[in-house]
């Protein structure tokens, strides 16, 4: 019996390619073996990070493939439509990056709050430092909108009020009523986007690109935040209109903001120029999620979650399509 051809098409970790060679009845191709390049003839199963981008013309070529599984939660480098239509089973590993993602948000507007990283730069480039032009904004007991509710939203909610005593608003408008439990994640959910903005000190976006989602946060929304208030976007590139935050910061209408996520990743000086020179911004490419620990156990999880499924395993998590 021919063993199923998985083809890893990014950089897992060591421990998750252990785990895949280790399995006898499976035929591992790497990203780094010459092999690779024919994954659309034989790959029954694919894994795959954030750099492999799969559309539609992949899934038609793709004629044996029956899997793709992705480490992390977000999947717009997969056309999740054209892998249904071509029967091909689309997975993620969901809840595993929350616990790094939420604790990069607390460091990003801390970072910004307490301008570390304005001071740190100031320094390097030979400035006499007047302590008077450091002042920052406390966050503690601040209120802190929440805007998506799920596993990473609540992993930041509960890191706030552990680490700031915040009071939390979420806002998700699909998100079912009880989706918080209020004893452990004291909280006030509202109704509309605007209420949240207009109150929060600090806004963290935690949701997924969709049409619904693309520029959220727009000029509208950025001129109702507080001008002390700090944004934060750990999600997806295109949730929050960059021109218009770019307007904002020069403008001085919010305190700062980082962005995690890019429309265009990674961030490059050239592309990025305006932003980099701003001293109430931080850009990170893409890293909310990069510890060591997270990236073993996401990387471990994925191909725990593809061998289930080419075992014929019922309800598989993190199932997508």
């Amino acid at each position: 019996m021919t063993k199923p051809a998985i083809y890893v098409l990014d950089p897992y970790h060591e421990d998750a390619v252990a785990l895949l060679q280790s399995t006898e009845w499976v035929d591992v191709i790497l990203w780094n073996d010459p092999r690779k390049a024919d994954w659309h003839q034989y790959a029954q199963a694919v894994l795959v990070r954030s750099e492999t981008q799969l559309q539609g013309t992949d899934f038609i070529q793709a004629k044996e493939l029956r899997v793709v599984v992705k480490q992390g939660v977000g999947i717009d480098n997969i056309d999740s439509n054209a892998a249904k239509a071509a029967g091909v089973a689309v997975h993620n590993t969901p809840g595993i990056n929350s616990e790094s993602v939420a604790e990069f948000t607390l460091a990003l507007a801390l970072a910004l709050s307490r301008r570390i990283v304005e001071v740190d730069r100031l320094q390097q480039n030979g400035n006499k430092i007047v302590r008077s032009q450091t002042l920052g904004l406390s966050l503690f007991r601040k209120s802190v909108g929440v805007v998506g509710m799920g596993n990473i939203g609540k992993f930041s909610a509960k890191k706030w009020i552990g680490a700031c005593e915040a009071n939390i608003i979420g806002y998700d408008p699909v998100a079912p009523l009880d989706i918080w439990d209020q004893e452990k994640i004291p909280h006030t959910r509202v109704q509309a986007l605007d209420e949240l903005l207009i109150k929060s000190d600090v806004v963290l976006l935690h949701l997924p690109l969709l049409e619904s989602t693309r520029g959220l946060i727009k000029a509208r929304e950025l001129d109702i935040m507080k001008t002390t208030a700090i944004l934060i976007n750990a999600a997806r590139g295109g949730i929050v209109d960059e021109n218009a935050l770019l307007q904002a910061l020069k403008e001085k209408k919010i305190w700062g903001a980082a962005l995690d996520a890019m429309e265009v990743e990674p961030p490059t000086l050239e592309a990025h120029r305006d932003f980099f020179a701003l001293n109430n911004m931080i850009i990170t490419p893409h890293i909310g999620a990069s510890t060591l620990q997270n990236q073993i156990n996401s990387g471990v999880a994925a191909v725990k979650t593809l061998l289930a499924v080419l075992e014929g395993k019922d309800d598989v998590h993190g199932k997508i399509v």
